[in-house]
């Protein structure tokens, strides 16, 4: 088919013939599990989720109910490679010194309600916070965010801190099949079956709850196309697009001389 041709598609197939040219012109991400998770450490913290010790990213290992998180009392600008740990679903060490937050608890129970999910990632990020303290869901209303269309799930009142079984049960159960979640007076939470898409999906959240605050300022945000809303959210959410956008936020992170210590020499 030569370049004229294209003219005459229609709209469905110009998608699905780009997605197959995306995924073969792209490989997939060359970093370990391990870099994934510290680089996204990283690059959260660079992109606004900074809240001292508070949030988590955990990602499965493959091995049954174990997944790697950071260590507490690290924050996410000084998390790497080495000084991850290696926790079972009962939060006790299998690799690695320290200990886990104790509010990992709720991700093992989205673990257990969810086995499509592979890495959560829940942030206390500014913007999200606000919006939370005013018990507003989070509202998608422009291309960019659509990632996230009829994707996000809602708290509207706080349980409290979340290291009781209570909270894991009422995460997981309002979480549903939904790969986000907004927790009112508290933060966000991410499901995703990868790291490079939990990632990207956090960074989304965290930008639309930003862009809605500024919206809600100026006058009443406007609803979007639902067909078109979740025609969006399919073409940005693809597993190839995801590992592409995943390195390009690790490249932007690992150029910030602060995060030179995230992987090991030759990394």
């Amino acid at each position: 088919m030569n370049q004229s041709d294209t003219f005459q598609l229609d709209k469905s197939t110009l998608i699905s013939s780009s997605s197959s040219k995306m995924d073969m012109q792209f490989q997939d991400s060359a970093y370990s599990l391990r870099q994934k998770l510290a680089l996204t450490c990283r690059i959260l913290f660079d992109n606004g989720h900074d809240s001292g010790l508070a949030g988590q990213i955990t990602t499965r290992t493959g091995a049954p109910g174990q997944y790697l998180t950071q260590r507490l009392g690290l924050g996410f600008d000084e998390i790497s490679e080495d000084n991850l740990l290696v926790v079972n679903e009962d939060l006790n060490v299998v690799e690695g010194d320290g200990m886990a937050n104790p509010a990992n608890r709720f991700h093992s129970w989205v673990y257990r309600a969810r086995p499509d999910v592979n890495c959560i990632i829940h942030t206390h990020a500014v913007h999200t916070a606000a919006l939370g303290m005013l018990e507003k869901p989070l509202v998608v209303s422009h291309m960019d965010n659509c990632v996230l269309y009829d994707d996000v799930a809602f708290i509207a009142k706080w349980p409290g801190v979340p290291v009781g079984n209570e909270e894991g049960e009422l995460i997981s159960a309002a979480l549903g099949n939904k790969r986000a979640l907004m927790l009112s007076h508290h933060g966000l939470l991410i499901a995703g079956s990868s790291v490079e898409e939990a990632c990207v999906l956090a960074i989304a959240f965290e930008r639309a709850a930003r862009m809605q605050l500024l919206a809600m300022s100026i006058g009443e945000i406007q609803d979007i196309d639902s067909t078109l809303g979740k025609e969006a959210h399919d073409w940005i959410l693809r597993p190839k697009r995801n590992a592409i956008t995943f390195d390009y936020y690790a490249r932007r992170a690992l150029k910030n001389p602060r995060n030179a210590d995230c992987l090991r020499p030759g990394n």
